[in-house]
Formats: C-alpha cells, sequence, structure tokens
C-alpha cells in the first residue's frame, strides 16, 4: 500500500448523540456535567448539553487513517472554535500538506458542522507502507 503524500485528503463523519455523549462520558470518566446534564448545562454559556471537545478530535483521527499507509499520530494541535451538540454531523477532513522528511508528514485538520469549523489545527504523523 502507498503512503500518504502531498496534497492527499480523507474524511470521516459521526453522527452525535445524546447516547454518544454519554458512552465517550463512560469510556474515558470524563463526567462534566456541561456534558451530561442538561440541566446544569442549561445554565451554562452554551445554554445546552455539548459533546466533549476530544469526541469531536476522535473524528479527526478517523479521517486520518483512512490516508494511504499506515498512519501513527506524533502529535495534534486543535483549536476548538464552536460547541459540538447532540443531533449534529461532525465531518472531519484530514490534508497532507507538507513532507517533513522520512515518513513524517504535517497534515491540516478541520472538522465542522453543516460547514461551519468547530475543530481545526495541524497534525504530524508517521505515513508508512502498510505490511500485511
Amino acid at each position: 500500500m502507498p503512503v500518504a503524500t502531498v496534497g492527499d485528503d480523507a474524511t470521516a463523519s459521526i453522527d452525535v448523540t445524546t447516547e454518544t455523549i454519554d458512552a465517550y462520558a463512560e469510556i474515558t470518566g470524563d463526567e462534566n456535567p456541561i456534558h451530561l446534564d442538561d440541566a446544569y448545562a442549561s445554565e451554562t454559556m452554551f445554554g445546552s448539553r455539548i459533546a466533549h471537545g476530544m469526541l469531536g478530535a476522535g473524528v479527526v483521527s478517523a479521517a486520518l487513517a483512512s490516508l494511504p499507509g499506515d498512519i501513527i499520530y506524533l502529535d495534534q494541535d486543535c483549536s476548538f472554535e464552536a460547541p459540538v451538540r447532540p443531533g449534529d454531523t461532525v465531518e472531519a477532513r484530514a490534508t497532507v500538506r507538507e513532507e517533513l522528511g522520512g515518513d513524517r508528514i504535517r497534515v491540516e485538520t478541520v472538522a465542522a458542522v453543516d460547514g461551519e469549523t468547530v475543530i481545526e489545527g495541524l497534525a504530524t504523523v508517521l505515513s508508512v507502507p502498510h505490511e500485511p
């Protein structure tokens, strides 16, 4: 299998539900009430429950994993631009922007809901040929 090169891109998406958020909280142990408690969340600046930021970032990881080759995360900068709410579909795109030498590449990462950016950043990953 080839490796990722400049210009390659991949996408992934997830439909966010209250059940998705609850499951993420259970798996990670992040039980912040802004994610889990409707009454509490209604009194915050967001006015309702929101998904964990890293739940949305996980969709970015899924997009990266869809690039050619085996992709291994080295680092990720994320800027959380807007909340993700139950009922949203998060669509992530990973676009290879730069070859850094060896197997390292820099990838632009963007996650959006209805065309509005909710997370953006840059990742550095290894892209190596898949060895069966």
